[in-house]
C-alpha cells in the first residue's frame, strides 16, 4: 500500500511563495499520475494540479501561471511550487496517487491513495 506524506504548509502573506512536498513510500511511484487537491473551509475539495509519469501536467485555471508541479522519481517525491499566493489559496492541500493506467485525471475516483494534508494559510 502506498503511503503519502505532505509537508511544507504554513502561514504566509499574500504574494509570498511556498513549496509543498509529498513523499510516497512503497509502491510504484514513478509510473503513477500524482495529483494535488485542496479543500478550503466550507468548500468541497477541488483539483489543483496533476502530473503524469511522463510529466504531462494539468493546472486548474485558478492557479495557472502561479503554481508549478514537478516530480523527482528518484526520491519518490512530488512538489508543488506556489508563487504569488492569494488569500483564496488558503486550504488544506492533499497529494494523491492515481491508479495504474491513468493519464492526466482530476477525478477523485481515480486517486486511490491520499496523504493526510498540509495546511496552507495566506493572510492578506
Amino acid at each position: 500500500q502506498v503511503q503519502l506524506v505532505e509537508s511544507g504548509g504554513r502561514l504566509v502573506q499574500a504574494g509570498d511563495s511556498l513549496r509543498l512536498s509529498c513523499v510516497a513510500s512503497r509502491g510504484t511511484f514513478s509510473t503513477r499520475t500524482m495529483g494535488w487537491f485542496r479543500q478550503a473551509p466550507g468548500k468541497e475539495r477541488e483539483p489543483v494540479t496533476a502530473i503524469t509519469w511522463s510529466r504531462n501536467t494539468y493546472y486548474a485555471d485558478s492557479v495557472k501561471g502561479r503554481f508549478t508541479v514537478s516530480r523527482d522519481n528518484t526520491k519518490n517525491t512530488v512538489y508543488l511550487q506556489m508563487n504569488s499566493l492569494k488569500p483564496e489559496d488558503t486550504a488544506i492541500y492533499y497529494c494523491a496517487t492515481a491508479g495504474f493506467g491513468h493519464g492526466i485525471t482530476t477525478s477523485e475516483a481515480n486517486y486511490y491513495y491520499w496523504g493526510q494534508g498540509t495546511q496552507v494559510t495566506v493572510s492578506s
